[in-house]
């Protein structure tokens, strides 16, 4: 596959203001982030961060058992790996590739100096950090509280937005196993928003068809995610 992505199609990437971002550009390392690909395990020590462009990256936490569920998605608005600057060089999650595409990664040890400037991009990263976090305590707030149906209304809306289409590529078992519950659950939920004429499937395959509809069937959760990110991550560069 051709790695044809540009920088710029990162959030973080393209609001870095013009001297760091030309520390980093030489630096900066295109990838193709395909499907099911594992960017850091549980416990171990991160030798990249990754900005992706084009791919959605799902960090998991993972049980004794082998049974996981999504704590957060990170697409292009994002960085995977904030661990490494928060003051640890390992995490308890699991980060895998839940849509393919492309991105960029920067050797650790270069972020780290980045942040150690105590500018910027120091600035950058912390508020990009609350915002992550902000969708960790919104999940875990949506998973305990509110329907199937409304958790699945708010992942395909987190995934849209990440995308550049209203297709979404993954399976009914994948989803199940991001949201943590059944597969007949995901099936039933995803069974009635078809009826409603607001998605169309077959597998591996959704297609929204009606965004505004699923916003409004969705829990608050995803409205709060999303000011919070728009927030805190404006879309032109910093100064």
């Amino acid at each position: 596959m051709a790695l044809t992505a540009d920088p710029m199609g990162n959030q973080l990437l393209a609001t870095l203001p013009e001297a760091e971002l030309a520390r980093w550009l030489p630096q900066l390392e295109a990838v193709d982030l395909q499907l099911g690909k594992v960017l850091y395990e549980s416990g171990i020590r991160l030798s990249h961060v990754y900005f992706p462009t084009t791919a959605i990256v799902s960090l998991l936490s993972v049980m004794a058992d082998g049974a996981s569920a999504e704590l957060a998605v990170v697409g292009h608005e994002g960085i995977v790996g904030i661990s490494l600057f928060m003051g640890g060089d390992s995490t308890p999650s699991r980060a895998v590739v839940q849509s393919a595409g492309q991105g960029f990664r920067l050797k650790a040890h270069l972020l780290l100096l980045e942040f150690n400037r105590a500018g910027p991009v120091m600035h950058l990263l912390l508020r990009y950090t609350q915002a992550l976090i902000t969708q960790m305590a919104q999940t875990a707030v949506c998973n305990r509280h509110h329907s199937l149906e409304e958790q699945l209304c708010r992942w395909l809306l987190l995934s849209l937005d990440r995308l550049p289409s209203n297709e979404v590529m993954m399976t009914q078992e994948l989803i199940a196993n991001m949201l943590g519950v059944r597969r007949e659950g995901v099936t039933e939920a995803a069974g009635h928003l078809k009826t409603l004429g607001l998605i169309t499937y077959q597998r591996g395959h959704i297609t929204v068809l009606d965004r505004p509809a699923l916003e409004r069937r969705s829990c608050e959760c995803y409205g709060v995610v999303k000011k919070e990110y728009d927030r805190l991550l404006p879309a032109t560069p910093a100064s």
